[in-house]
């Protein structure tokens, strides 16, 4: 099986929306590479997940990434105090931080 692979997507997401990402990149025929990850971008679990493609396919596959995993507000409660109820408030959730990487070469043994 010969793909072309001429980008390199490399997206930091929360590990909770990774699932649902992953079904729909496949779906859609990208294969997806998954690294467990921890770091600053998203201040949370991540995960990493690295999709080789073709240049004319990228904007779908991020378009995929923002469906999924875009960040989006979500109702939360927030503690009000020592002796206080919980708030309900609207909290930024998800997110993503992605790099679009040239590829060079690409081949398989």
């Amino acid at each position: 099986m010969n793909v072309k692979c001429d980008k390199l997507v490399m997206a930091v997401l929360q590990g909770d929306d990774y699932p649902d990402v992953v079904m729909d990149l496949n779906e859609h025929g990208f294969y997806v590479t998954l690294l467990n990850s921890s770091g600053g971008f998203l201040k949370k679990r991540s995960v990493t997940i690295l999709i080789g493609l073709e240049e004319g396919r990228l904007e779908e596959a991020l378009q995929i990434l923002k469906l999924h995993a875009g960040g989006r507000m979500e109702p939360s409660l927030q503690s009000g105090g020592a002796g206080m109820s919980s708030l309900p408030v609207q909290m930024l959730k998800g997110g993503i931080v992605y790099f679009v990487l040239n590829v060079e070469s690409s081949g398989n043994f």
